[in-house]
């Protein structure tokens, strides 16, 4: 039924999957505790001492990953916005491109079912930091520096309400969005369109952003996204679990529970 390097044929597969479909998909569920392998997609990088992103390429067809082995991370909060209670017992860092295809499916398929079970009752403070990637640059850091302007006028409220509408409304892999639509966010959402505008020509809010970058590379981030995912601290460094990809609930559900118990 293989080929010889390993692949499925499609017939053959199809015919197995015909006739076998009930067995695989209990196999499935078995096997894998619900996870199908196609569904951990993320942008691949490399980052260099320095922090800055050094792109490999990207996984452009869809083709499926294997499981993530458990590796760690450490990463700081620093003073980038929070969404859940400030005080929650576990922190979750999310190094995101808003133009990462990958991103935009996490946002979809998984973000609600984490802020419900975890960050809406208390157990989990999502930080959101900015990862975006050279290649869909010049619109990844323009929306990066437009949520942080929509933060500076209403704080980590507003910015995850201009933070969920990108994500809503990108096509993503850099042309998602058009400088036009940056401001019809901003409008949509009530913010002051000329602060708003001033705000995004500030360099400091694109510094903010790079920093955020540079911080990645030394967490250890090798893809968009990454998060960490450990006890909340004092002195606001996470040192904890690194997940990386648009992986299903479950793979996050398990690092929460183990932290949690």
């Amino acid at each position: 039924m293989s080929n010889s390097d390993g692949r499925y044929s499609a017939r053959a597969l199809a015919e197995f999957v015909n006739k076998n479909f009930a067995l695989l998909v209990l196999g499935v569920f078995i096997a894998g505790g619900g996870f199908f392998a196609g569904s951990l997609w993320t942008e691949n990088q490399q980052l260099r001492s320095g922090g800055t992103p050094n792109i490999l390429g990207t996984n452009t067809a869809a083709q499926p990953q294997p499981p993530q082995q458990p590796t760690t991370g450490t990463a700081s909060i620093d003073d980038d916005p929070i969404l859940g209670d400030k005080n929650a017992p576990i922190t979750m860092i999310e190094f995101s491109d808003y133009e990462c295809p990958f991103c935009k499916r996490y946002f979809d398929d998984t973000f609600s079912q984490i802020k419900a079970k975890y960050i809406d009752t208390g157990k989990v403070k999502l930080v959101f930091r900015d990862l975006p990637l050279s290649f869909h640059d010049p619109m990844a850091t323009k929306e990066a520096v437009a949520a942080n302007c929509a933060r500076k006028q209403g704080g980590d409220t507003t910015y995850f309400k201009y933070h969920d509408e990108i994500f809503k409304q990108t096509t993503s892999n850099g042309n998602g969005l058009n400088d036009e639509k940056i401001k019809t966010i901003a409008t949509d959402i009530g913010l002051n369109l000329a602060q708003f505008e001033s705000c995004l020509q500030d360099k400091a809010m694109e510094d903010e952003v790079k920093k955020d970058v540079a911080d990645a590379g030394k967490a250890g981030a090798t893809g968009t996204p990454s998060f960490i995912i450990g006890k909340t601290t004092a002195d606001g460094n996470i040192n904890g679990s690194l997940v990386v990809g648009a992986q299903p609930y479950g793979a996050f559900e398990a690092v929460i529970e183990s932290l949690l118990q």
